[in-house]
């Protein structure tokens, strides 16, 4: 295995060389799996309708994780009319090839109480291929950003309670659980 020194040199190689150290990346990241951090390039952009055949894919990944059926159509005419609409605010995780590695969907909404906007961060995913590769923080913290610019009160997020990797992601980031509020919902269609 490389060591220390063998990845500093690696990680100094691929800055000055990059077009002949992208091949040996991809040999080394394959037979070196710890090496995919230090070679692996991600790139936050906000959605655009361009950007709807990777986005979509990806949300249709994100509803069969939770349980729903595959269906692209769906998934494409929700992304695209979120989009058109000026509905929601997507952050986009592209690679160094344009493909999608995670998103994460917002929607405006406002605190009667202290008068004030916020941000429901309401959909988080990562592909499979890009777990534990830092993703989901780059995308959480695009969402803050984007909160401060806009001087939201701030973000809100739920989880389900078995989901204690997320649910230490978000904390890290500064994210406190809520206690002493129950959350209901009134189901008006199946």
């Amino acid at each position: 295995m490389l060591g220390i020194l063998g990845l500093l040199q690696f990680k100094c190689l691929c800055h000055n060389d990059l077009g002949m150290v992208v091949g040996v990346a991809h040999h080394l990241t394959r037979r070196y799996a710890f090496l995919k951090k230090w070679t692996f390039y991600m790139e936050i952009v906000k959605a655009k309708i361009e950007n709807l055949d990777v986005i979509s894919t990806l949300f249709d990944s994100y509803r069969v994780f939770y349980g729903q059926k595959s269906n692209p159509d769906i998934a494409r005419e929700f992304i695209q009319s979120r989009i058109n609409n000026n509905e929601s605010v997507i952050f986009l995780a592209l690679d160094d090839e344009g493909n999608g590695l995670g998103f994460t969907q917002l929607y405006p909404s406002f605190s009667s109480v202290s008068a004030s906007r916020t941000w429901v961060l309401n959909d988080l995913f990562v592909a499979d291929t890009a777990r534990r590769m830092g993703v989901a923080k780059k995308l959480m913290n695009a969402a803050k950003d984007m909160g401060l610019e806009n001087q939201v009160k701030g973000l809100a997020l739920e989880t389900a309670e078995s989901n204690v990797n997320a649910q230490k992601l978000y904390e890290s980031l500064g994210y406190e659980r809520e206690s002493g509020t129950y959350h209901y919902f009134l189901k008006l269609q199946a």
